[in-house]
C-alpha cells in the first residue's frame, strides 16, 4: 500500500521540478525591469508633481525622528547645495542627525545596521564608501551643515539620517531629472 502511495507522489514531484525551469528566467527579466526602474526618474511618486525643481535644498530633522521634507527634484549633473539643521534640543549623543545621500538600490537595513557599528566615523560606515554620494556631518541640535554634490545620472536616490535606529524612519528621495 505504502508503495502505491509512494509512486505517484514521487513522480508528481519530479513534474513539478521539470516544470519549473523558466521561473528563474521570468524572475531575472522582473528583477532586472524593478532595478532599472528605481534607476530612472519615477513619475508614480506621490506628490512629486507638487515638489518644485531646485538644486539649493534646505532639510532639518527634529527630536521625533523626522525631517521636515522627504522629496526633493533636483537636475542631474549640476551641483546640488543641501544646507542640514538639526532643529532638535536633545544632545547629539541621544539623538544626533545627519543626512546621507546614497546610490540607487542601496540596501538600506544593511547600511543601518552596519551604521550602528561605526561609531569612530559619527554612524558613516566605511563598508558602504562606494554607495554613499554625501553625507554632512553628524549634527547636535541647533547646528547646521551644508555640503555640495553633483547626481551625474538621472534617477531616484535615497538618503537617510545614519544615526543608530534612525535610518528605518529618517529616509527620503532626491529626483534627479
Amino acid at each position: 500500500m505504502k508503495k502505491i502511495f509512494l509512486v505517484p507522489v514521487v513522480a508528481g514531484a519530479v513534474f513539478i521540478a521539470a516544470c519549473g525551469g523558466n521561473q528563474k528566467s521570468e524572475e531575472s527579466t522582473e528583477t532586472a525591469a524593478a532595478t532599472t526602474e528605481q534607476q530612472a526618474p519615477a513619475v508614480d511618486i506621490p506628490g512629486l508633481e507638487d515638489v518644485a525643481v531646485s538644486n539649493e535644498v534646505a532639510l532639518e530633522g527634529n527630536d521625533l525622528m523626522q525631517y521636515n521634507k522627504t522629496l526633493f527634484r533636483v537636475k542631474a549633473g549640476q551641483p546640488i547645495k543641501l544646507t542640514f539643521k538639526n532643529a532638535g534640543e536633545m544632545p547629539k549623543e541621544s539623538m544626533g542627525h545627519n543626512v546621507v545621500v546614497v546610490q540607487p538600490g542601496t540596501d538600506l537595513p544593511a547600511l543601518g545596521g552596519e551604521a550602528i557599528k561605526a561609531v569612530d566615523t559619527e554612524y558613516i560606515p566605511v563598508t558602504f564608501a562606494s554607495s554613499i554620494i554625501a553625507h554632512t556631518k553628524l549634527l547636535g541640535p541647533g547646528e547646521t551643515d551644508a555640503i555640495e554634490f553633483t547626481l551625474e545620472e538621472k534617477g531616484v536616490y535615497p538618503f537617510l539620517c545614519s544615526f543608530p535606529g534612525h535610518y528605518g524612519v529618517m529616509q527620503g528621495k532626491i529626483v534627479a531629472e
